[in-house]
């Protein structure tokens, strides 16, 4: 079930989930969310300033209000999307790596599995995993996220060392 594909970088996960992927966000994922989520209004600003609509106030106001909400859910999923890559191993992810490694050696202090438990069947788990891996290549069209605890991560070798396992 694991999806095997050829990565230039260690492949951390194939289908991490949304929480990870939420606290592996870096402070350049967070400055990019914030500039595309300031984009909308701000071109309206501009917009209005070199080509009035006649229509200043209140409905200027309420479409620079939907264009920063549009700015934010796009800022947030390319910040999903660039953190998912990372994990993918499609771009660097030595920090992700490191912290991936962190991570795994805390829970496994305490005694917890690193995707956590999960009560659904087998069956549901493994159909959960196939519909989330890679769905963030089709934000554009539906955005999922991989909300359930399940056994189906690809990993490359050496991204937990043997010594650690």
């Amino acid at each position: 079930m694991a999806h095997v594909h050829k990565a230039p970088y260690p492949v951390i996960d194939t289908d991490p989930n949304f929480t990870r992927v939420v606290r592996y966000f870096r402070p350049s994922d967070y400055a990019l969310g914030a500039g595309l989520t300031a984009i909308g209004p701000a071109f309206m600003y501009l917009m209005e300033k070199y080509q009035p609509s006649g229509n200043p106030g209140k409905p200027l106001m309420r479409a620079m209000k939907v264009a920063g909400g549009v700015g934010a859910m796009a800022g947030f999923l390319t910040a999903y999307m660039l953190t998912s890559a990372r994990f993918w191993g499609a771009s660097e992810n030595t920090r992700e790596i490191q912290k991936y490694r962190g991570e795994y050696r805390k829970l496994k202090a305490q005694g917890k599995p690193m995707y956590g438990t999960s009560s659904l069947p087998l069956n549901v788990q493994r159909v959960s995993a196939e519909y989330s891996t890679g769905a963030f290549l089709n934000f554009d069209v539906f955005p999922w996220f991989n909300v359930t605890n399940h056994g189906y991560h690809g990993q490359s070798e050496g991204v937990i060392p043997e010594d650690e396992k």
